[in-house]
C-alpha cells in the first residue's frame, strides 16, 4: 500500500554556493589545497548541484524519507514512531546563507550523532513542525474513548455473579474464623 506523501520539502538554491565555499575554506588551510582551489570550484560546483538534484526529504503519514547521493545512493526511511529528537542547527556561515540543519534522531540508533542529517530545506522550522505534528497525530488513539451511556448487559450481569460469589466466600472464610 502506497502512503500519501504530506509535505515534500525543496532546498534552498544557494545550497551548492555554501558547500562549495565551505570546501573552499578547507583547502586554503592546507598548503596542499592551494593549487586545489583551481580545480575544487568547476568540479565541485558540479558535485553539489548533482548532489543536491538528487536529494529529497518525504513526509509520509507514518515515515520519514530521506534520500541522497551521488555515486551512492542512500535512502533513510525512518518511522515517525521512532524519532525522539529534532534539531535546527544554524551556525554562523549557515546563518550569512540563511541556512539550517535538521537533525534526526531515533530511539535505538546505534553510535552517536544524528541518524539523518539535512542541511538546506526551504523553511526548514516549518518543515520539522509538520514532522512533529504527524508525530503526535499518529500517538493520538484514532477513536477516542467514550463511556457508554447504555450498560453492557453480559458485563453487568458478571459483575452480578462476581459480587455474590465474593459474598459467598466471605460468609465461608467469616464460619471458618468463628468456628
Amino acid at each position: 500500500m502506497q502512503e500519501s506523501i504530506i509535505h515534500q520539502a525543496e532546498f534552498e538554491a544557494n545550497l551548492g554556493w555554501y558547500w562549495l565555499l565551505s570546501g573552499a575554506a578547507y583547502f586554503s588551510l592546507s598548503i596542499v589545497g592551494i593549487p586545489l582551489l583551481l580545480l575544487w570550484f568547476p568540479i565541485g560546483l558540479w558535485g553539489t548541484r548533482r548532489y543536491i538534484s538528487n536529494m529529497s526529504a518525504q513526509l509520509t503519514s507514518n515515515k520519514l524519507i530521506v534520500r541522497r547521493g551521488i555515486l551512492t545512493r542512500t535512502e533513510n526511511t525512518v518511522p515517525l514512531d521512532k524519532i525522539t529528537d529534532m534539531a535546527l542547527i544554524q551556525g554562523p556561515i549557515m546563518r550569512l546563507f540563511g541556512l539550517h540543519k535538521l537533525t534526526v534522531e531515533t530511539a535505538g540508533q546505534s553510535g552517536t550523532g544524528a541518524l539523518i542529517s539535512l542541511i538546506g530545506i526551504i523553511d526548514a522550522p516549518q518543515f520539522r513542525t509538520r514532522v512533529l505534528e504527524q508525530k503526535e497525530r499518529l500517538a493520538q488513539p484514532l477513536h477516542p474513548i467514550i463511556p457508554s451511556l447504555q450498560p453492557d448487559n453480559a458485563l453487568l450481569q458478571n459483575v452480578v455473579e462476581m459480587a455474590a460469589s465474593l459474598k459467598r466466600i466471605e460468609a465461608l472464610l467469616s464460619q471458618k474464623l468463628n468456628g
